[in-house]
C-alpha cells in the first residue's frame, strides 16, 4: 500500500513538474505530463532507496535552522571575500569523515555541504563515508577548524534526526524480521 501511494504522489509531482515547466494548465499538458510521468516511473524506475531508523522533529528542526545559518552566513562570507580587494583567497580540499550509516543520510550530508556557499563535494569514498571538499578561504588554521567544526556539527544533527542507535535497524534485518 505505501509503495502504491508512493508511486501516486510521484506520478502527481512530475504532472505538476511537467505543467510548471510550460508555464500553463492545459488539458494537453496534464496529458502529456501523465504520460511523459508514466513513462518516467513504469519504463525507467529508479531503484528502491533502504530507509532505515526514524524521523524525530525536534532534531529536525535543529537541523534546519543550523543549515539556515550556515547558508546565510556562508553567503555573507563569500560576499565580503568577493568585495574584498587583493589577491583572491586561498582554497583548498580538504577531506572530512561522516560517521552515518545510511545512504541516504550521507547523500542528504553531501547536499548540504554542496549548498552551502564556499563548499563543493568533489568525492565520495562510499565504504570509508569519506568526503573530499573543495573549500573556499582557507588561509588559517581558524577557518580549517571552523569547517572541520561545521561538518563535525551537521553529522551529529543529521544522526539525531535519522540515525538514533536505539532506532536503527538495518533494511535487510527488517525484511527477515517482518
Amino acid at each position: 500500500m505505501r509503495t502504491r501511494a508512493l508511486r501516486v504522489w510521484m506520478v502527481c509531482w512530475l504532472i505538476l513538474v511537467w505543467v510548471l515547466l510550460w508555464g500553463n494548465v492545459s488539458a494537453a499538458n496534464l496529458l502529456s505530463g501523465l504520460v511523459i510521468a508514466l513513462v518516467i516511473t513504469v519504463l525507467l524506475p529508479l531503484p528502491p532507496v533502504p530507509v532505515e531508523g526514524r524521523l524525530h522533529p525536534i532534531p529536525l528542526l535543529r537541523l534546519v535552522i543550523t543549515v539556515v545559518w550556515y547558508l546565510v552566513s556562508s553567503s555573507v562570507q563569500v560576499a565580503a571575500l568577493a568585495l574584498k580587494p587583493g589577491p583572491p583567497p586561498l582554497s583548498a580540499v580538504l577531506r572530512a569523515h561522516l560517521a552515518v550509516k545510511s545512504d541516504l543520510v550521507l547523500v542528504l550530508a553531501v547536499n548540504i555541504i554542496n549548498l552551502t556557499p564556499g563548499t563543493m563535494v568533489l568525492e565520495i569514498d562510499q565504504p570509508r563515508r569519506m568526503i573530499y571538499v573543495h573549500v573556499l578561504d582557507v588561509g588559517s588554521d581558524r577557518t580549517v577548524a571552523r569547517f572541520h567544526r561545521q561538518v563535525a556539527n551537521l553529522q551529529k544533527l543529521l544522526v539525531d534526526s535519522f540515525e538514533r542507535d536505539a532506532d536503527w535497524r538495518p533494511a535487510a534485518e527488517k525484511e527477515v524480521t517482518s
